[in-house]
């Protein structure tokens, strides 16, 4: 719960200090204890199209009733993140006291106001008010669609509602919003007679808004209250467990690992038989009259072009590695529930910000190995290869919720903050840690040398092409998690709550596994044909599994949303292309490590002495 130390009970006020309460706070949560009568502030916080999740407004934009001087909660940095700007509202609840309609204020609403609302209301907007950090959601107003010939268009604007909040001893389980036995005010196109008061002229409309409380007593513990918001359905639940097609996954995939093992270990065991067979002798002598993955062992380590990107995707890479593992890890331990409003977007940020120092190693380390020379641009490029393509797609989503008013423009403090953290925290991780990899750095560890003039490469069979291998090294790991990708999805853009986080966590295994293993796989392929440029090869064919993703998003926007609107389609396509960088990045580093462990594995095991 976000509440300040005010609002906590007396006795932790005076055994805690504020870094105690701060820590309880995130980790674990409080029960608020109210006393009969005590109030219960409900916090107004946003409006928006109700298929458009991440195009929301502050309540206050729409001519609703409002305090003569707004006042704000203070959010953290999450909770601005996710879109949230609550304000105080004019309801006055009272801990179990039941009011039965009291007046909220009344508006008289110029026409523009009424078609304001009435284009609200036929876009299905819906609001979130936030009491003691539960979300209430409900319709704006009521819209009716009847008959063919004549046709009729209604629509109406809740004036009154009623909030049912459920208690246990002192502290609050559970609030939702009714408008059941209410009639909503019809407002007519160009506004017209007055209803709840007096028409002004001109257009205008005069409403009386008003609401009812109803206390009811709950059995659920406060520290089970997650539960009874996780079965509440204003939103349409599409996150059924689907556990026949989560099961058949996992039986598709392991019998795919077992099928790359078996095949290689088969395979590679008559390679060794064969080559083995010879008189043991140089490593120069090893290419007469052999063909295969053998006769390359000259050039199999031979460098590659753009070293300094490549070691920058590895680093990159193996700092979102770290990072996924870390989020899926707390998610486990229980610290991303229902009523931390954007915790989960803060525990990015800062583990994105903290793990910037294993890219700096990852990157300079190897780049070290391999004989690179400019280890200041290789950490530059480290540390801007993600963070570029994130400032600008920020910039043009960011630019487009300012534009049209949404609350998820980031105001310019968050901006700042969130620069600050960049500047004074991931940047110099991500050089200190190149610093600590440049120092550290061995030897490359060949097990054959690597000889001056290249072996000229013959020429490849269609199927042996880059493009073909990325088609297979992305389809396959894309296959392993396109049922789990549907509960991401849904959640990220859609208004589910994920709690899935164990089969997540064994998905996510399952997906690194099938990555390894279908690189280590093409990467045989590549060498049995004589073809020694398998370093950019390892990365680009598991790496495109990010473009399968992408093409994926494209699919759930058209068939599997309704989302629509220039606000929602920019956010949504500009923060995929970033989902499936990130993928490409994690993977394609997996894969090469894979694929170079192996290489290393069957040259060293070959009798080159």
């Amino acid at each position: 719960m976000q509440r300040g130390i005010g609002h906590l009970p007396g006795g932790c006020q005076r055994t805690m200090g504020l870094h105690c309460v701060l820590i309880l706070c995130f980790f674990s949560g409080w029960a608020v204890g109210y006393k009969h009568g005590d109030n219960v502030t409900l916090y107004v916080n946003k409006v928006g199209p109700y298929h458009n999740p991440q195009e929301t407004y502050h309540y206050y934009t729409l001519p609703v009733c409002r305090p003569e001087k707004v006042h704000h909660k203070s959010l953290s940095l999450g909770e601005v993140l996710d879109g949230d700007r609550m304000a105080e509202s004019l309801y006055y609840i009272q801990f179990r006291e039941n009011v039965e309609k009291r007046t909220l204020c009344q508006l008289t609403l110029s026409e523009k106001q009424v078609d304001q609302l009435r284009e609200a209301i036929e876009e299905l907007y819906y609001f979130e008010f936030v009491l003691d950090d539960i979300p209430i959601w409900g319709f704006v107003g009521y819209i009716e669609e009847s008959g063919f010939l004549p046709h009729s268009h209604k629509v109406g604007l809740w004036t009154h509602l009623d909030f049912n909040i459920e208690y246990n001893g002192d502290s609050v389980i559970f609030a939702n919003v009714s408008v059941k036995d209410v009639k909503p005010v019809p407002l007519e196109e160009g506004a017209g007679a007055a209803v709840g008061g007096v028409g002004v002229g001109g257009g205008s409309l005069t409403v009386t808004h008003t609401y009812s409380v109803h206390w009811f007593e709950s059995p659920l513990a406060h520290a089970r209250r997650a539960e009874r918001l996780r079965d509440y359905s204003f939103f349409p639940k599409t996150l059924e467990i689907h556990w026949l097609s989560i099961i058949n996954s996992l039986v598709l995939v392991v019998l795919l690992l077992g099928f790359v093992i078996i095949i290689l270990m088969r395979v590679l065991k008559n390679d060794f038989a064969r080559y083995n067979v010879e008189e043991e002798g140089g490593c120069d002598d090893l290419d007469q009259g052999d063909n295969g993955w053998k006769i390359i062992h000259t050039d199999v380590f031979r460098f590659p072009p753009y070293k300094s990107l490549l070691c920058a995707v590895l680093g990159v890479g193996a700092q979102f590695l770290t990072l996924a593992t870390g989020i899926i890890v707390m998610a486990l331990l229980g610290m991303f529930n229902v009523h931390r409003h954007g915790a989960i977007n803060s525990a990015a940020i800062v583990l994105y910000a903290l793990t910037s120092c294993v890219s700096g190693y990852v990157s300079c380390s190897f780049y070290t190995q391999i004989n690179g020379q400019r280890w200041v641009w290789n950490i530059i490029l480290t540390s801007s290869l993600f963070s570029a393509p994130l400032f600008l797609t920020w910039s043009v989503v960011n630019s487009v919720h300012w534009w049209s008013g949404s609350t998820q423009a980031l105001p310019a403090t968050t901006v700042f903050l969130l620069l600050g953290a960049w500047v004074l925290v991931g940047f110099p991780l991500t050089v200190i840690g190149g610093i600590v990899g440049k120092n550290r750095a061995g030897s490359f560890q060949a097990p054959c040398r690597t000889r001056n003039i290249p072996r000229q490469i013959p020429a490849q069979p269609w199927y042996k092409h880059t493009a073909v291998h990325m088609a297979i090294g992305g389809f396959l790991p894309f296959s392993a998690i396109s049922v789990e990708l549907y509960y991401i999805f849904a959640t990220v853009w859609g208004r589910e709550h994920y709690t899935l986080y164990g089969i997540l966590l064994c998905v996510f295994a399952i997906l690194l596994s099938v990555g390894a293993c279908i690189s280590v796989a093409l990467t045989y392929f590549l060498l049995s044909g004589e073809d020694y440029r398998w370093w950019w090869r390892s990365v680009l064919s598991t790496g495109s599994t990010g473009l399968f993703i992408f093409v994926y998003s494209v699919f759930y926007y058209r068939n599997r949303s309704s989302m629509s609107g220039a606000v929602q389609s920019t956010e949504f396509f500009g923060y995929s292309l970033l989902t499936a960088l990130v993928f490409s990045l994690m993977l394609g580093s997996v894969s090469f490590w894979a694929s170079l462990a192996f290489i290393r594995y069957i040259y060293r095991s070959l009798k080159m002495d």
